[in-house]
């Protein structure tokens, strides 16, 4: 696979300082599950809200924001580009996470369960809670990249001490969002 390129405008990651909110607010707010999903028309502000939202999530919440486009409809460019802009974030740089799932993206026929899996261990390896906003997931239409991802997030360690992921998008996604409400 070629080395990943793309413009940083489409991923950014940093440090978001505010404690505004109280721990209850967060939870109300829905950061105590997996899953956040923002689904509305175009212009109605979902980009604006869920930047104002993190800022005020926690006092030092680790944040990656990976705006999508149509180019990233196959499996492993999209996998690559999650694990790119979790790696964006300092600490998970410096510490090679999603060294693995990047080498086993690069295989002809990548093993994706086995992908997933490695990427899942690293997360839950991690003290720092992390936030991967996925901006624009209505752009995504392949439907092994749906099912992966409803994989990753069943699979996800609880947000306390894994991860959050947040779809900004102008359509529910394919995903199994009745049976993740339910397990919460």
């Amino acid at each position: 696979m070629q080395e990943l390129l793309r413009l940083r405008s489409w991923m950014t990651a940093g440090l978001w300082q505010n404690g505004s909110l109280s721990g209850r607010e967060h939870q109300r707010h829905g950061f105590a599950r997996k899953l956040t999903l923002i689904s509305a028309p175009a212009g109605f502000g979902k980009t604006t809200l869920l930047s104002e939202w993190i800022a005020g999530y926690e006092p030092r919440a680790r944040v990656a924001w990976l705006s999508l486009d149509e180019g990233d409809n196959d499996p492993a460019r999209f996998w690559a580009y999650f694990v790119a802009a979790l790696r964006m974030i300092p600490s998970l740089g410096e510490a090679n996470v999603g060294e693995s799932a990047l080498a086993m993206l690069q295989s002809p026929q990548p093993p994706t369960e086995a992908i997933l899996t490695s990427l899942l261990n690293e997360i839950a390896a991690i003290p720092d809670r992390l936030v991967l906003v996925l901006d624009d997931y209505h752009l995504i239409h392949t439907l092994a990249i749906h099912e992966q991802l409803a994989f990753l997030l069943e699979h996800l360690p609880p947000p306390q001490k894994g991860m959050h992921v947040v779809i900004a998008t102008r359509e529910d996604p394919p995903l199994p969002l009745a049976r993740l409400r339910a397990r919460g």
